[in-house]
C-alpha cells in the first residue's frame, strides 16, 4: 500500500519518457516542421531532441544539416523503433534481409521464452537447444526455424502443448510471426527481396 500511495497520480506522458528519434523521422517525413516548434501540450526536453538528432545522424537518416536523407526516407516507412528498422536496410543492402526480418521482428515483440520462478532450471534446459554460442541472434533464427518447422508438421493442439513444455508462449509466437509478416509485406511493397 505505501509503495502505491507513493506513485504518481498519472504516468509522464510518453513523448516524455521515450527516444526521440522516431518522432523526429516522422516529422521530418510529414514534413510538420521541426520539433522544437512543434506546439505539444507537454513539450520535450531539449536534450531529449538533440539526443533524438544524435541517433539520427548516428544511423544515417539525416544529414549534418538534420535533412532526411534517403535512407531516412525508407527508414520513416517502417512502422518500428529506428534502431530496428536500421537492421533492416542493413539487411537489404547485404544480402540478409530474410533472416534480418525475423531478428527485426523478434526485436520488436515481448521475448516469447517462458522462465517462470518455479521452473527456471526446466526452462534454462528446454531453451538450451536455442543457444548458439556464436550468437544470440543465431539463437533467434534457431528457435523461428523450430517453431515455424513444428507449425508446418502439428496440430493447433499439439503446437500449443509443444509450446507448453519447452516454455514458449505459444501467444507471442504468433506475435512474433505477425510482425513478421507485415514486415515482410511492407518490405515486398518497397520492392526488398528475401
Amino acid at each position: 500500500q505505501d509503495d502505491f500511495l507513493a506513485r504518481s497520480e498519472f504516468t509522464d506522458p510518453e513523448i516524455l519518457r521515450t527516444s526521440l528519434a522516431s518522432v523526429i523521422l516522422q516529422m521530418k517525413s510529414l514534413r510538420l516542421g521541426r520539433i522544437e516548434e512543434f506546439p505539444f501540450i507537454e513539450p520535450p526536453e531539449p536534450r531529449l531532441i538533440r539526443d533524438g538528432y544524435e541517433t539520427l545522424r548516428e544511423l544515417g537518416a539525416v544529414d549534418e544539416g538534420d535533412e532526411l536523407t534517403p535512407l531516412g526516407r525508407d527508414l520513416a516507412r517502417l512502422p518500428i523503433d529506428v534502431r530496428v528498422g536500421r537492421m533492416i536496410l542493413a539487411g537489404v543492402q547485404r544480402g540478409c534481409l530474410a533472416e534480418m526480418l525475423v531478428i527485426a521482428s523478434f526485436l520488436s515483440v515481448q521475448d516469447p521464452r517462458e522462465r517462470p520462478i518455479d521452473a527456471q532450471q526446466a526452462a534454462d534446459e528446454q531453451h538450451a537447444r536455442f543457444r548458439n554460442p556464436e550468437s544470440d541472434y543465431l539463437g533467434i533464427l534457431s528457435l523461428w526455424n523450430f517453431y515455424r518447422d513444428q507449425k508446418r508438421h502439428l496440430s493447433h493442439s499439439k503446437l500449443r502443448a509443444l509450446c507448453r513444455a519447452s516454455f514458449l508462449s505459444y501467444v507471442r509466437l504468433r506475435e512474433w510471426e505477425n510482425v513478421h509478416h507485415q514486415l515482410a509485406e511492407l518490405g515486398g511493397s518497397m520492392g526488398w527481396h528475401a
